[in-house]
């Protein structure tokens, strides 16, 4: 069996080693993102809802980017929402920053009631680029 092609963007390893698990893994020209949460540097959540959703696209981004991917290349979306009734409009304005136009990628929003702190949390599957 061959060892997971792990991806980490500079600065943050430390993170995701504290919690067992990888930011990305490469799998043939697919790179599985896991979920990323608009954490400041020390890992602690952002506390005004709109910088965390944005930090968390950020954050996204620079996994993407050590992989030598981009948000073009999302072809999934899932996103986990705490108050989805409340939060969702913010999250909209977000999203059309990264996505501002079509086509879009598959996105699968979800109500959840708790995300270690965290109200917002978005996880991709992207197709690197040849």
């Amino acid at each position: 069996m061959t060892k997971r092609d792990v991806v980490f963007p500079s600065g943050r390893q430390a993170l995701y080693e504290h919690n067992a698990y990888s930011a990305a893994v490469r799998s043939g020209d697919f790179l599985f993102v896991s979920g990323q949460v608009g954490s400041r540097e020390d890992g602690s959540p952002e506390p005004d809802f709109a910088a965390q959703v944005q930090l968390a696209f950020d954050n996204l981004h620079s996994v993407l980017k050590v992989a030598g991917a981009s948000f073009d290349d999302i072809v999934d979306m899932t996103s986990f929402h705490t108050d989805p009734e409340a939060q969702f409009a913010t999250v909209m304005e977000a999203k059309a920053r990264v996505f501002p136009e079509k086509p879009y990628p598959n996105w699968t929003a979800v109500g959840v009631t708790w995300l270690a702190g965290f109200d917002f949390e978005i996880k991709v599957i992207a197709r690197l680029p040849e």
